[in-house]
């Protein structure tokens, strides 16, 4: 690091730069790989080590199950919604296209997602956290809200609170004593959740990773892909077969001998910063496997409220188009009058809020039977499936109601479709 900062100082001063117009490129290559840097070095010096003693693990309290069926958020989740909306309208929104260029959330973007308190929601209070109960509402409406700024950064956002939920939901009490109190200071650490892998066809549940036992605990190898903030993380949840029992969720210290990542830009949720995380004979104690007493249905619990977070995600990205494009049609003249006179252009804006409203209300019915305890398979695959197809429609339509405008990059519809085309396919990441 020291050699960085000597090599950007001695660059800047340099006036050959002015001369060739190099010195903006230069320099914001010397700044980046000086940053990467300092990440590396965080990762490096940081040490999960138990703070204190738990007799058993803490879990959020499950809600009883109302009676009458009711979809609206309470006061408190109402509250949550428009303190993250306000958020991502100052700090997201300004931000995307830059980030979406740089293939990189901006400096102090988890830092300033900590003092919001989006990485301990899912917490025990009884842990620090801010969990009083089971609230998968809350998650999908934080999802929401910071999607209408921007899905890749709202990822990148909320990578890090999909694994202190994972350790709230499935860790045993040296996991949370160990990992979680990192979570709820001043400086969190960058995670992710990595179920993805690169093959065709690919089935959450049944991961291509793979996990043997070995005498002092196990060895991993395998390969994931598209894992958010992958080249800054300290900390992986990731999916693999163990031998003998069947698939599991680990925890992975970034520091692991044997763990590499590489960056993987995408065609969208490029401000997420997504990389390969390659697993190459990773060998981790016996006391990483997650959820132990549950067994292998905690992979598939993971896999539902990770897709119910992706629908969220669908959502808030979905708003944005139709915010975006009303304005549009209602001001963009054509022959004398506003193209929303057009049947062609107003039938279709009202397509996009009829399926809009139908990709939220299901979102937050499967939502709300996983947050009571009930059974949410069958709400959560309906949806996925509403909002992939129907997500990805949306974005198709903001672009063609934009006309030429749509194809560039002067307005923001052109990656909000790009980011849209990622629901159906993404797995893992988020988790509410």
């Amino acid at each position: 690091m020291g050699l960085g900062m000597a090599v950007v100082k001695r660059m800047a001063g340099s006036s050959l730069l002015d001369k060739v117009g190099l010195r903006k490129p230069v320099e914001r290559a010397l700044v980046g790989s000086t940053r990467a840097g300092f990440q590396a070095a965080g990762a490096a010096s940081r040490a999960f080590t138990k703070v204190s003693k738990l007799r058993a693990p803490a879990r959020p309290a499950t809600p009883n199950a109302s009676a009458t069926f009711d979809l609206t958020p309470t006061e408190d989740e109402q509250l949550i919604a428009s303190t993250v909306r306000e958020f991502a309208s100052e700090q997201l929104r300004p931000a995307a296209a830059q980030a979406n260029e740089d293939c990189a959330p901006p400096d102090g973007l988890l830092a300033k997602t900590a003092e919001l308190g989006l990485h301990t929601v899912a917490v025990p209070e009884e842990l620090g956290g801010l969990a009083t109960e089971r609230s998968a509402i809350a998650g999908v409406l934080i999802a929401e809200e910071l999607a209408r700024g921007d899905m890749g950064l709202a990822l990148a956002c909320l990578a890090p609170s999909a694994v202190s939920t994972a350790l709230s939901l499935w860790g045993d009490a040296d996991q949370q004593a160990t990992y979680l109190p990192a979570f709820l200071g001043e400086r969190p650490p960058a995670a992710a959740l990595a179920l993805q892998e690169p093959r065709a066809l690919f089935d959450p549940r049944q991961p291509r990773t793979r996990a043997r036992r070995t005498p002092d605990g196990y060895r991993l190898d395998g390969t994931k892909s598209l894992v958010p903030l992958a080249g800054s993380a300290e900390l992986f949840v990731v999916s693999a077969e163990l031998e003998g029992r069947g698939p599991g969720l680990f925890l992975i210290e970034a520091n692991t001998r044997g763990v590499r990542t590489e960056p993987e830009p995408a065609m969208g949720l490029r401000a997420a910063a997504t990389g390969q995380l390659h697993l190459d004979g990773v060998r981790l104690a016996g006391s990483s496997l997650l959820g132990m007493a549950a067994g292998t249905e905690v992979l598939t619990e993971c896999v539902r409220l990770s897709r119910l977070a992706w629908c969220a995600l669908a959502v808030g990205t979905a708003q944005s188009v139709l915010d975006y494009v009303v304005p549009y049609v209602n001001e963009r003249e054509a022959f004398g009058e506003p193209v929303s006179h057009r049947q062609g252009v107003a039938f279709r804006v009202a397509d996009i809020g009829t399926e809009l409203e139908g990709m939220r209300l299901a979102t937050y019915r499967a939502a709300s039977r996983a947050q009571q305890g009930l059974s949410y398979a069958r709400e959560t695959a309906l949806a996925r499936t509403l909002c992939a197809e129907k997500g990805m429609t949306i974005g198709s339509d903001g672009v063609q109601l934009l006309g030429g405008h749509g194809f560039t990059k002067e307005h923001p519809v052109e990656r909000w479709y790009r980011d849209l085309r990622a629901i159906g396919l993404m797995e893992g990441a988020v988790l509410v």
